[in-house]
């Protein structure tokens, strides 16, 4: 007989490692591109700038199209809704690869909606396969797959795009998505609809929850407090630590191996105290943020800060979604796809936020100064949140 719920173990069940990696293989074409712009300018004969609306073209495709394709799957069992998803998904990348600039272009707003749609299903998903006291891990172990591919998954499709032309680590990302397809089909239980008719309403009227914004709030400002910071990392290795380029990938890589071990401490920590995990992951953004300015002067310095700080940001996120799932318990769709879009907004800022102090010639290092500013806005709504308690 199925079930939706696992039995009582330590252990979380395999179909949640499985989302973890399917979210890992198309998390991978959102931090590849980065990587290949020039090269994908050149081929396609278009301007680097015009290459970069690729970039914001993906991530307009997760802010705005998510939710809405969170409610069209409603009536979908969730199984369904995930291997429709990364179809599509693999579909719009092989689509886009075979195509012209205006066509990649296209197709990279598709992929983001199904993206989008897939996290989100994904993680509602992964919290029916636990008991509740575990939703906050199992949340984590899916939101790893995503640093996995920031911190891996981009570097190493970028590597092969240089061995084979950039559109190599591409079809990667599609034969590993189609990859996932499979696990999912045969890893995850058919899991019926929770009804014979999804409450629509319902969703939409949970997310008129003043404490739902608020999370949506401290999920976007501490996700470009952390991020505008990391995006800019290589260049102050660089420019102001001077440490030698071949170097930079290596400190990179240990703000993943911070992030995971945040994700672990956090998944752990969040299902018991959850106001306790976020204001512990924002402080730590917001102080860590400041002491990257004079640790930035020294590797001896700015490397453990680096490691501290992907701890930091990374303890958040299954804080976050644990928060979000309590709070909108009753219709988690609609509000965890709103999650995915608030996430995505908080790193498709840094580059408008960053560009602010940069224009007025203000040193490299003032990035990070602006990071912990945003992640000190988060505090009030982080408190509020506690004071007000978890909902029934």
């Amino acid at each position: 007989m199925e079930t939706t719920t696992a039995p009582p173990t330590t252990r979380l069940p395999a179909g949640v490692y499985l989302l973890g990696f399917s979210l890992f293989a198309m998390g991978t074409a959102e931090f590849l591109l980065a990587g290949v712009l020039p090269a994908v300018a050149e081929d396609l004969d278009v301007s680097l700038s015009s290459a970069g609306m690729l970039i914001t073209a993906f991530a307009l495709g997760v802010v705005v199209g998510g939710p809405p394709l969170a409610v069209l799957s409603l009536r979908w069992p969730r199984r369904t809704a995930l291997v429709a998803t990364q179809a599509v998904f693999a579909a719009a990348i092989a689509a886009g690869l075979l195509g012209n600039y205006p066509v990649l272009l296209a197709t990279r707003v598709v992929s983001g909606v199904a993206y989008a749609g897939f996290f989100a299903v994904a993680s509602v998903t992964a919290i029916s396969l636990v008991t509740p006291d575990r939703n906050a891990r199992a949340s984590g172990v899916v939101v790893s797959g995503l640093s996995v591919a920031m911190v891996a998954g981009g570097p190493a499709g970028t590597l092969l795009g240089h061995f084979t032309d950039w559109r190599g680590g591409f079809w990667a990302v599609v034969a590993l998505t189609v990859l996932g397809i499979a696990g999912c089909v045969a890893g995850l239980p058919r899991q019926s609809r929770a009804s014979a008719r999804p409450g629509v309403a319902r969703e939409l009227v949970t997310m008129r929850r003043p404490r739902l914004w608020g999370l949506y709030a401290v999920t976007i400002l501490t996700t470009g407090a952390y991020m505008i910071t990391f995006n800019y990392l290589a260049a102050v290795l660089t420019g102001v630590t001077g440490i030698p380029e071949v170097w930079v990938p290596a400190v990179l890589a240990l703000f993943g191996v911070g992030a995971f071990a945040g994700l672990s401490v956090g998944g752990r920590t969040s299902d018991r105290r959850p106001h306790a995990t976020l204001l512990t992951g924002t402080l730590g953004v917001a102080v860590l943020s400041l002491l990257m300015v004079p640790a930035a002067g020294s590797a001896w310095t700015v490397v453990p800060a680096v490691l501290l700080l992907g701890v930091a940001a990374f303890l958040l996120n299954p804080a976050i979604y644990g928060r979000v799932f309590a709070v909108a318990a009753d219709a988690p769709t609609l509000a965890g796809a709103t999650t995915v879009s608030a996430f995505q907004l908080g790193i498709s800022l840094t580059p408008v936020i960053a560009a602010v102090p940069l224009a007025m010639g203000m040193e490299l290092t003032t990035v990070s100064l602006v990071g912990a500013g945003m992640a000190v806005l988060a505090v009030p709504f982080v408190l509020l949140d506690g004071r007000r308690g978890a909902p029934a």
